[in-house]
């Protein structure tokens, strides 16, 4: 069968088998395949799986929801995995710089990280609960961390870190532009909110430039410590 036409598109496939994977579709062609991993026939990868066309039996086309892959120019969106604990504790819990404006830091600790991401692991079965890793380049580098939570009637609050290391290269944007495009047009969600200390002049651009609106601010409205902020409240409804 023709499996180019698939790439890039969410599709669940049956093997011949009997076993079901659904998920990204990345096509990988003969030449490809042949060359670096010595097969003879084309085939998609779906996550860290290369299914070939002959052990195929069925694959359809799906619309995908919850935390779904999502791919940008520079990062792909994926989910939480327990190897992901040892980067997530060295450049975000063991930062303060990375929790100064919000006070929370899930990473504290390594036993705080890999509970923190057993959770998220474990709140995918929930389809509006949306947690990702920023893979910079989809080479299992933990660029950053995007999450929408609190879903309710029909609105979501998003978050997201981006570690030192690739501060400046406007991934923050990037992947929340592809993550208010995925909430709003895929999951049908109207409105999508955003907060942040006045002070954190960095994310307010990244708030901004990804196309939300500053709709209030809470004065001292924010307390992380002994210090208080003014809290900047950001929304993103659907065209």
């Amino acid at each position: 069968m023709d499996l180019s036409g698939y790439d890039g598109k969410y599709v669940r496939v049956r093997d011949i088998y009997g076993e079901t994977i659904s998920g990204r579709a990345e096509y990988g062609s003969r030449e490809f395949l042949e060359c670096e991993w010595g097969g003879k026939e084309d085939g998609i990868f779906i996550e860290d799986f290369i299914i070939y066309n002959s052990q195929i039996g069925s694959i359809e086309e799906i619309v995908p929801h919850g935390t779904a892959e999502l791919w940008t120019e520079n990062l792909v969106l994926r989910r939480y995995r327990p190897d992901d604990a040892e980067q997530l504790y060295r450049y975000f819990g063991s930062d303060p710089d990375m929790y100064m404006y919000s006070g929370w830091n899930p990473y504290a600790t390594p036993e705080m990280t890999k509970e923190t991401i057993q959770q998220f692991i474990s709140s995918y079965e929930d389809e509006h609960s949306y947690s990702w890793v920023m893979d910079a380049h989809g080479d299992d580098v933990v660029a950053g961390t995007i999450g929408a939570y609190d879903y309710r009637d029909g609105q979501i609050e998003v978050g997201f870190s981006v570690a030192k290391g690739w501060q400046g290269r406007g991934f923050a944007t990037e992947a929340l532009m592809k993550v208010l495009e995925y909430l709003t047009e895929n999951e049908g969600i109207s409105c999508v909110t955003a907060w942040c200390a006045a002070e954190n002049t960095a994310s307010k651009r990244v708030l901004e430039r990804s196309g939300m609106k500053h709709v209030r601010t809470e004065a001292r409205g924010l307390a992380v410590g002994d210090m208080t902020f003014d809290k900047l409240i950001y929304e993103y409804r659907r065209p």
